[in-house]
């Protein structure tokens, strides 16, 4: 098992520039294997997010290797999942082979050609953090909802970014730094109502109970 510490920077870095599709296909070997805090913790606060929520259609964006896309498959009649990651989309369709959920190879910068109506639900785990403007997908997110349609975000905090963390990984292939960038919460308040959205919940998630120290995942649902 490899154990991602994402309080800590690794030493020297295998192709710290390398595009961050490529380190995700690397990374995508031991993915679901890693201890990795930052990445269970964001499951945790989807699901109680969006807990007893029902919905026709979801878009999930950055949809890794699946984990999250299969809580989001008993919560929706149909789930398109994205990611620009080849090998990441792999473990997921192994682990989603068939049903209702339909996988895209798609980067979301681009123009969202993988779908064809607007869906209900958009959710964005651990994804923001490699756009350096996040106000581009804060718009297509709401063009792409029906009315009052609900667009979840989950990222590691600010806080934990201004100490230093952001994703990386090590494995048998080396040492990997990805290319994140430092969202504060106005970012993604600012961006979501110059979008058009309305704020329906923030929320903080910490790793110790009772909560001390600083919060690891930041939570926010919005409304269109």
């Amino acid at each position: 098992m490899n154990i991602i510490q994402l309080s800590e920077l690794p030493e020297k870095p295998t192709n710290p520039d390398m595009e961050i599709p490529e380190s995700y296909n690397i990374w995508s070997v031991s993915y679901d294997h890693d201890q990795n805090p930052t990445r269970d913790l964001e499951a945790i606060s989807l699901r109680e997010t969006l807990s007893g929520m029902r919905f026709d259609t979801c878009l999930e964006l950055g949809c890794g290797t699946g984990k999250n896309t299969l809580f989001l498959k008993n919560i929706a009649t149909k789930v398109i999942a994205v990611d620009f990651s080849e090998k990441m989309l792999k473990g997921a369709k192994e682990k989603i082979p068939a049903g209702n959920v339909e996988f895209y190879k798609a980067d979301i910068s681009a123009n969202w050609d993988f779908l064809s109506k607007k869906v209900d639900l958009i959710v964005s785990s651990l994804v923001l953090e490699h756009l350096e403007d996040v106000r581009p997908v804060f718009k297509k997110a709401y063009s792409a909802l029906t009315p009052g349609g609900i667009f979840y975000v989950g990222e590691l905090h600010p806080y934990k970014q201004y100490s230093g963390s952001h994703a990386h990984f090590e494995n048998d292939a080396g040492k990997f730094s990805l290319q994140c960038f430092t969202h504060h919460l106005s970012d993604f308040t600012n961006a979501a109502s110059e979008a058009g959205f309305q704020i329906l919940a923030v929320r903080e998630y910490f790793e110790e109970k009772p909560q001390s120290g600083l919060p690891r995942i930041l939570t926010l649902l919005f409304q269109k």
